[in-house]
Parts: structure tokens; sequence; C-alpha cells
């Protein structure tokens, strides 16, 4: 699935579009010790406005991740298409609309028993269809075809209580302090899934993607368990995976020139591919062109091969995972914040044998701790 595809479902994810319709519910509320305390099964046109936008809400939200961060895609491995394989449930959900209660019970259940909670949550599902848009040949919208994507949606959402702190007690008139001890149910899904894929504008019933609303620490147990796919790397997984090639590869040769430099390469490689569908990903070719056109030497080059095999195996890094948006320099006492368009006035030198940090200043006002000043001559 790709940027555009994504960005269609998306857009249409609403009541407002003539083209998506939400058509069943399922809520499911789970405490803390795995049970399930209730279970609503409707038709989505049946449910209070009030309710039903809550509803629509959480599913739509796990359509705002980003490719590669908060929303990973996933294809099954092929036992999993085996009875009580998580492929098999979710397809049989998916093809059942959320009407079939076995079907429905048996994902519930793999979603529990999978799922490493330890508070209690909500389940909501959704069934969805979608009229698929024909394009022109500028990619332009023209009307809606025959086909038709249905997809089912999860949210997983928190519950939680909240203290709600001082408040004003009109009774004793004084201020009193309030614990809410009701279970609130949150908006925003910590974890959640639609199957099957939007690829090439049809269902790709081989893929299911997963949202995660902490990207850096996605759920695994959610990805290996629920959906029966083999977890990989988080978008943090991937950017120390490839400083780990970086330092093993250039080693003594690493230096603040190459650091930002290749930097400034993965950067132009992330803007180049601004306007293209799928995500600008790193292999090792690329990063050999990389590293070579940031000065690293032939025979550094030479290791990369194997340490790129043995690190990423054969699989590949998303680049906009990688690249910095801005540049640090830290030691225990000192850090410098630098922006991506400024790393050409910061350079590091040996001054009177000692190491030192220039930065080149086009203005000689400045700021320290917030307070304006100049430097003139030698100092400040």
């Amino acid at each position: 699935m790709n940027k555009k595809e994504l960005a269609e479902i998306k857009k249409n994810f609403t009541d407002t579009s003539g083209y998506f319709t939400l058509n069943r519910v399922v809520t499911v509320y789970i405490d803390s010790q795995k049970n399930v305390r209730c279970k609503t099964n409707q038709l989505y046109s049946l449910i209070p406005e009030e309710e039903g936008s809550v509803f629509m809400e959480s599913l739509s939200k796990i359509f705002r991740g980003s490719l590669g961060k908060g929303l990973l895609e996933y294809s099954f491995p092929n036992e999993e298409y085996e009875e009580d394989g998580a492929q098999k449930i979710l397809y049989d959900a998916m093809k059942t609309k959320l009407t079939d209660e076995v079907a429905v019970d048996k994902l519930i259940a793999r979603i529990i028993n999978g799922l490493a909670y330890e508070s209690a949550y909500t389940i909501i599902l959704g069934h969805c269809s979608y009229s698929i848009m024909t394009k022109d040949k500028n990619d332009d919208d023209l009307d809606s075809s025959a086909d038709e994507y249905n997809f089912i949606t999860a949210a997983v959402c928190p519950a939680n209580t909240n203290d709600d702190g001082l408040m004003f007690d009109s009774d004793e008139n004084k201020i009193v302090k309030k614990a809410n001890t009701e279970l609130i149910i949150s908006r925003e899904p910590t974890d959640g899934f639609f199957f099957p894929v939007f690829s090439d504008r049809a269902p790709d019933v081989n893929s299911v993607m997963y949202f995660t609303k902490s990207p850096k620490k996605p759920n695994i147990s959610f990805i290996n368990d629920v959906l029966g796919c083999e977890f990989v790397m988080s978008a943090t997984g991937e950017k120390k995976t490839f400083q780990t090639v970086l330092n093993d590869v250039v080693g003594d040769e690493l230096n603040y020139t190459v650091i930002t430099q290749v930097n400034e390469k993965i950067r132009e490689l992330v803007a180049d591919s601004k306007n293209e569908t799928e995500l600008p990903v790193l292999d090792g070719r690329k990063m050999y062109n990389i590293l070579s056109d940031s000065g690293v030497s032939d025979e550094k080059l030479q290791a990369l091969p194997a340490v790129y095999k043995n690190k990423v195996g054969d699989g590949v890094l998303t680049a906009t995972n990688l690249v910095e948006n801005k540049t640090t320099l830290s030691t225990p006492e000192i850090t410098v914040n630098i922006s991506k368009n400024a790393t050409d006035k910061v350079r590091t030198t040996v001054v009177d044998g000692r190491r030192c940090l220039i930065i080149d200043l086009d203005d000689p006002a400045i700021q320290i701790n917030g307070i304006t000043t100049r430097i003139v001559g030698n100092s400040i």
C-alpha cells in the first residue's frame, strides 16, 4: 500500500463521503483480568448519532499514522491462512461483514489472548465499504466504479480512571479534591489494524496494516500474537540499526563532515521522492553510494556488504526514519543543536593542541539565556 492509496482511504473515511460507508460496529469491553464484560454488535445506522460519532472518530484515527512509522504493513506467513491462523480469522470476519457471531468471537478471542495489556480496554471493530474511485490519466477522481473495497478495521482504546484534581463544591462552599472512580474509555486508540490493505487500488488479503500510537515503541505482542506476523523493526529500530552499520563500517573516519553529509544525502533522497507514491528506502547499494559521496574511503566501504547483510539481511531501511531534522553535538557538559540549514557554519578543529568546536556567525548579535548581546573583538 502506498502513500496515495492510504491518503485516498483516509480522505474518504467519514460520514460526509458519498463513497464510504461504516456498515456495522462491534464493541467489546475487557477488564484487567481479560474477562469480556459486555459486547454489542450493531448496524452503524441504528446507533445514536452522539455515540456513533465517537466510534467513527476512534476508527478513523487508525488511518492517521504515517506509513513506515505509525502504520506498518505486514504480509502474513503462509501458515496464518490455516484454520485458527490470524489471516483466516480476519478473512472470515471480513467476509461475513461482522454478522457471523462465531467469526466475530474468534477474532475477539484472538485479540484478547494475544494482546499484552495490564489494564482494561475496549475493542471497537468496524466493517466498512468504499466504492473505489476511477481515475483519469492525471490521477484525478472521475466517479465511483462498480468495484468495492470491503474491509474491517479495529481500534483498541484503553480505559482508565481520571484524577479530576481540585474542584469547587457548591454545597459545602469550599474547594475539595475529587477523584473520578468511573473507567473512561479513551477515544485515542493505542493499537489497531485494518484488513485487507488497499494495494494497487484493490483489496490485498495477504497483508494487514498495523497501527500504533507510539511509533518509537510499537506493541510487539499485537504484531506477533494477534496478527500472526513477524515484527521486524520500529522506526527507532531502523535508525539504531543504520547508526550501527555506519559505526561498524566507517569507524575512525566518522567525523562531523561525514555524518552531516550522510544525513544531507538521505534528506535529498527523501525530498526527491516527495511526489512519489512509494516510500523512499535505503538498500545496501544506495547506502554504498551515499557513504562514498560523503567521503568515506574505498577501503572502509569494502566492509559494507557484509555488515549490511548481518544487520539488515535482505531488507531495506525506510529513508524517512533515518533522516535527522537537526544536528546535535553533545558532551556531558554541553549540547549544541544545529538546524538543517546551518551545518556548514560549524567546524571541528584543533587549536593550540585543544579540540575545538567553531561556529561561524553571520550576525555579531547573539542571545544568551534570552538576553541579546554582541560579540566584539575577542570577548562577548
